[in-house]
Order: structure tokens, then C-alpha cells, then sequence
């Protein structure tokens, strides 16, 4: 099932560039930009908590925008985020259409404790994190399901077993593997501890002392 629409306020930035980015983060907003449809591209921001209350980690959404009073719908195309933070640096929205046939990636979830885990004391794999699907922009999920309940160890599930929905195409190879369970790693025992000792020589004399000399 399709994301519901939410609605984001975008502001046209003033200079764009590194330092128009600069002052915008400062100020508490995202930089961006804003293309498509045969429009120019757009230097934009838009407020940083008002942007991460629509995302929620879910980019296909189809969020309806608004930039200087105009409506629009768009979804994000990409995101850069702080390699340590993890906070958004910028982003950029496509504007599209509903009925536009787009190529997006959807998250991949899944549901339930495999029997390979839950009784053979097995470990899952979620091998595959996003698979790229094409369809209508109203038809992108934001993600897909997977129930692994029955998966015993050495099962997989590939691309092409995936269930997508009505007039939805995969692009990822079907042969790809999503999740798979896998037996428990054996723990490697510790290596025995050796202790040098010197070998007592049986029958051996005991030297004797040095007598003191007479004086």
C-alpha cells in the first residue's frame, strides 16, 4: 500500500552555493534543491524538524510540497547525511506526478522469527536491505514485507519470490537474496596452555658445594 501525502514548506534560498548551504543549517533549516517536469532546478531549505515529521525514514513517500504559494508533489531523490551524526545535510526532491512511472528503491522488513532461529538455534541474514522497484509514484511502498516464519536453516528467499504490488516491476536481479538462515557458527575452543618445565634427570648426583678455603 502507497504512502499517504503529506505536506512540506519549502523556502527558496537566497545563494545558493557552499556558504548559501552554510547559513541555512545555521539557521536550523535543510539545504536542498527542487528539479523536474521541465523545470529549472531550485536552490531550496526547508525547516530540519518539519522535514525529519514527514520522512520518518521514509523516502518514496509521495509528499506534496509547497514553494512560494505554489502546490506540488514530489519525492526525495536523495539524501546526504553526516557520516558521524547521521543528521541530513541536504537533500533533493524530484517533482512528479502521481501517475508517473518511476524507479525507486523500497526498504525491505522483515516479519516474524524463522524456525531455523527460534528452534535450530540458526541465525537470519537480512542480506538485502533495498530492492529497486518501477512503477506508478502512487503505487511505491514504503516498504516491503517479508514473512520468514517458516524459513529453517540453509532456506533462502530471493528478489523474485518477493510479492509487489499491482503494476509494480522489479529491477533488482531476481536472483538476488533478500534473507536467508544460516546454522549457528561453532565457537573455537581456546588453545591448551603449555607450560615449559625443565625435565628432572633421575639418578643424577648432586654436585658439592665448594668447601670455603682455609685461611
Amino acid at each position: 500500500m502507497a504512502a499517504k501525502s503529506q505536506t512540506l514548506k519549502l523556502e527558496l534560498r537566497e545563494k545558493a552555493g557552499t556558504t548559501g548551504a552554510r547559513k541555512s543549517r545555521h539557521a536550523g533549516r535543510i539545504p536542498g534543491v527542487i528539479y523536474g517536469h521541465g523545470q529549472p532546478p531550485l536552490a531550496i531549505a526547508v525547516e530540519s524538524k518539519a522535514l525529519g515529521d514527514v520522512l520518518h525514514g521514509r523516502r518514496q513517500s509521495i509528499i506534496d510540497v509547497t514553494l512560494d504559494g505554489q502546490k506540488d508533489t514530489a519525492i526525495v531523490r536523495d539524501l546526504q547525511l553526516d557520516p558521524v551524526s547521521r543528521r541530513i545535510m541536504s537533500i533533493d526532491f524530484q517533482r512528479i506526478s502521481r501517475s508517473d512511472v518511476i524507479t525507486a528503491e523500497v526498504t525491505i522488513i522483515t516479519v516474524g522469527t524463522p524456525a531455523g532461529v527460534k528452534d535450530q538455534g540458526g541465525m537470519m541474514d537480512l542480506v538485502t536491505h533495498e530492492v529497486e522497484v518501477r512503477g506508478p509514484a502512487d503505487k511505491i511502498p514504503e516498504a516491503i514485507r517479508v514473512e520468514v516464519a517458516a524459513l529453517e536453516i540453509g532456506d533462502h528467499i530471493n528478489a523474485s519470490e518477493l510479492v509487489l504490488g499491482e503494476g509494480l516491476r522489479l529491477i533488482t536481479p531476481p536472483d538476488t537474496t533478500i534473507v536467508i538462515v544460516e546454522a549457528p557458527r561453532a565457537e573455537e575452543e581456546p588453545a591448551a596452555e603449555t607450560t615449559q618445565t625443565t625435565p628432572e634427570v633421575i639418578g643424577a648426583e648432586t654436585p658439592p658445594a665448594a668447601e670455603a678455603p682455609s685461611t
